[in-house]
């Protein structure tokens, strides 16, 4: 069906049932294109919108029926439940042309997380909603035999005491070949719950396809981080690893140094909101100067770093032949250092998240809004692999605050 009428059958489908027609997906779809590929943004994040119900979502389903043009569905931030997920799920089993899903904090529970790891896309979000411990579980055990989901966000889904559904997906990733991305940041363990991290490290050691892994969150300590290196020392795919905000030392930053020395694939570490203080900053240094390494993305925000380890890292910045990307945010900035990178361009204004600037004559960094980019993995939503910029492309683009793309049904 023409983009042209899926406004008017939008319509026509909210008076059959007698709804009120949402403006904001009636002025939507007349704004879509008439030919092509293309991903239908309806985020309920924005402004002065009504947000989308299941009925909208049972009409969008029936305009999209025989529609070969909308290939992503961005739904984020809206009332979607259970049953407007069961709606998407029909529109799936209909050879839909839909690849790419995002259902990002709305109102889905555990069953319609089963629904969907049953389906056929490429791509799926599902962040910030609700789907708890059994949905986790329902989740591994559809994408035990899924052969076609590449990216899976399951972040913040109050897996409350979520040990099992944790270790439950990450024993699905040693069996399953497809996944490239993956993110299971806060699941709500309990402190000491490390157990998963054993786990994690033997899928690491065997996995070859899983290409950027997401842990943020997780209550992850020194010991989790030397369990998950022994893995991490044989993976070789893995190139974006996030553990950002977890309960890291001196002591973890040494056990990824040794791993960093050690692993061919790694391009990118995000470690900030951790602890590692001038030490670890002075490991994870001596590991980047490694001709072994092949890192080319640090972030060290917010670690309690003070110019005697940002000096180590600057230094490091200089002598390293692979990475260009450097963010030191949160620390304590007071060393002229990063200063003489950025003015001698060997640091990239774009990459980094600093900017220098003087005052009576001392060196001053203020922060700018950049941070680790994303993805590294990069399907279309048309299934196509399109090759993503390395991070030493001084155009490679940054995003501001989390780490995640979320207008961009790209992955």
């Amino acid at each position: 069906m023409a983009a042209q009428s899926m406004s008017e059958l939008y319509k026509a489908v909210r008076a059959e049932r007698k709804v009120k027609v949402n403006p904001y997906v009636s002025q939507s779809l007349k704004k879509t294109p008439l030919t092509g590929k293309f991903t239908l943004k309806l985020p309920g994040n924005v402004r002065q919108v009504q947000r989308l119900s299941d009925d909208d979502v049972l009409a969008l389903c029936k305009c999209l029926q025989h529609n070969k043009c909308v290939t992503g569905l961005d739904l984020r931030y809206n009332n979607i439940t259970n049953e407007g997920v069961e709606h998407l799920a029909k529109l799936l089993q209909e050879k839909s042309s839909l690849s790419c899903l995002d259902l990002m904090f709305n109102d889905i529970q555990a069953n319609g997380a089963q629904v969907l790891g049953n389906s056929t896309l490429l791509s799926l979000r599902l962040s910030g909603n609700k789907i708890g411990r059994g949905g986790g579980l329902e989740l591994a055990s559809m994408l035990q035999e899924n052969c076609a989901l590449q990216e899976l966000e399951v972040a913040d889904c109050d897996l409350v005491d979520g040990l099992h559904s944790i270790i439950a997906l990450i024993i699905m990733l040693k069996k399953n070949k497809a996944l490239c991305s993956v993110d299971i940041s806060r699941p709500q363990l309990f402190v000491s719950q490390e157990e998963w991290a054993v786990h994690c490290s033997k899928m690491l050691a065997v996995n070859s396809s899983l290409m950027e892994l997401h842990l943020g969150r997780m209550g992850m300590t020194d010991t989790g981080i030397e369990q998950l290196t022994e893995g991490l020392g044989r993976n070789n795919s893995l190139r974006y690893l996030d553990l950002c905000s977890n309960r890291v030392t001196r002591d973890g930053a040494f056990h990824l140094a040794m791993m960093l020395k050690q692993n061919r694939a790694l391009e990118i570490l995000d470690l900030s909101s951790n602890q590692i203080g001038d030490g670890g900053a002075g490991y994870l240094s001596k590991a980047i100067t490694c001709p072994r390494s092949t890192l080319k993305e640090l972030s060290v925000c917010r670690n309690n770093i003070t110019s005697e380890g940002l000096l180590l890292l600057a230094q490091a910045v200089k002598s390293s032949s692979t990475l260009t990307h450097m963010y030191i945010w949160g620390n304590h900035l007071e060393d002229p250092a990063f200063k003489e990178l950025i003015s001698s361009g060997r640091l990239h204004p774009e990459q980094t998240d600093v900017s220098p600037y003087e005052v009576d004559g001392h060196v001053f960094l203020a922060e700018v809004f950049q941070s680790l980019r994303k993805p590294v993995y990069n399907i279309d939503c048309n299934g196509t692999d399109v090759p993503t910029k390395t991070a030493a492309s001084p155009d490679s683009t940054a995003h501001h605050g989390q780490l995640k793309d979320y207008l961009n049904c790209k992955i």
